[in-house]
């Protein structure tokens, strides 16, 4: 249960750090407060660190701080997003190109590393790198040397290596998707950032200084939550981390409806709560799974079916069928629910 917003204010031992991008890093549970201390100690070696978190915590902002403190602050700070970029033109976004490496390669272009060379190196979302991408990139960081597209010689840069995901880099492994040995050369430390709903004391304070920082952006007047919204957002569990908060704090800048937001809030959480005891009303099976019989899988088949259908339509009619925000509330791709929609029949009434 999260403490309430008067005990917040009576304590001062929250820390908020500004960023070099506007961003801010802010430590004010046990759980940021340890890896703020972390993040100070680590920030002094040149060793990589992959930084580990789901989608939308903040691992960037881990990053530039590890940056800020380190020798390599004054050099560049060069994030590159590889699951952004189709995997046959990372390549050259990495190592660059000569002119004429290519059809359309005009004139020589610099890669990240030679841009980032004597700074830093973020390679964000590298749990989705190709496998191929992956066995040249281990090549780089094994001896600090690539070559240009279209380049016979080889170039040499001093880059420290930062990484973040959010996939399970064990289970990858296991399953071949990502290489043993780029993940123990990527991981000499590891930070893990936890989820929005581990550290939900942090809310008050996020939206604080979130609505600031966006209401003097947008030259608004900023304005004061009311008790009962701010409750109501620490209860929510905010699969889309800061970056769903972000989205949150701007609509109501914009709308300025703190009525309907809370009602939103609660609508979701009720979503969530709804699904938690429907999980947890089905009894489990006596016996072994042998003696379960043929007609069992059937069965657990069909309450699946019809949880997940109850589910979608409770949230379709929460966000009076906003399937894109359905989709959201419920953590799941709007592409997949346009399927599970048609796959289970619904309509809107």
């Amino acid at each position: 249960m999260c403490r309430g917003i008067t005990e917040r204010d009576n304590d001062s031992s929250f820390h908020i750090e500004e960023l070099d991008n506007g961003s801010f890093f802010l430590a004010a549970s046990p759980a940021m407060i340890r890896l703020y201390n972390k993040v100070r100690l680590l920030a002094e070696v040149d060793y990589p660190v992959l930084i580990l978190g789901e989608s939308g915590v903040g691992k960037e902002v881990v990053a530039r701080l590890l940056h800020k403190y380190h020798d390599r602050r004054e050099k560049p700070f060069i994030n590159v997003n590889t699951a952004a970029i189709p995997s046959e033109l990372l390549e050259s976004e990495l190592f660059g190109f000569e002119a004429g490496a290519f059809t359309g390669a005009l004139k020589t272009k610099p890669g990240k590393f030679e841009l980032a060379d004597k700074g830093t190196l973020l390679l964000d979302e590298i749990g989705e790198m190709s496998l191929q991408m992956q066995a040249k990139l281990l090549h780089v960081l094994q001896d600090g040397t690539f070559s240009r597209l279209g380049s016979r010689s080889s170039t040499r840069v001093d880059v420290r290596i930062l990484a973040a995901t959010n996939v399970e880099m064990e289970t990858a492994i296991a399953e071949k998707r990502f290489r043993e040995d780029l993940y123990y050369r990527i991981n000499t430390f590891t930070l893990t950032v936890p989820s929005l709903r581990e550290r939900c004391e942090e809310i008050p304070i996020l939206i604080e200084q979130m609505l600031a920082r966006a209401s003097a952006s947008a030259g608004r007047t900023r304005f004061t939550f009311n008790g009962r919204l701010i409750e109501a957002a620490q209860e929510y569990h905010w699969p889309g981390n800061l970056r769903e908060l972000r989205n949150f704090i701007t609509r109501l800048m914009v709308l300025q409806d703190q009525d309907a937001a809370y009602k939103d809030l609660r609508a979701k959480t009720k979503s969530k709560a709804t699904a938690a005891d429907v999980a947890s009303s089905i009894p489990p099976p006596s016996g072994s799974i042998e003696n379960l019989g043929p007609g069992m899988k059937h069965l657990v088949d069909n309450v699946k079916h019809q949880t997940e259908r109850r589910l979608i339509k409770e949230a379709l009619s929460a966000s009076g069928w906003n399937r894109r925000r359905a989709a959201m509330n419920l953590n799941i791709s709007y592409r997949a629910l346009l399927y599970k929609i048609q796959q289970h029949g619904l309509k809107a009434s």
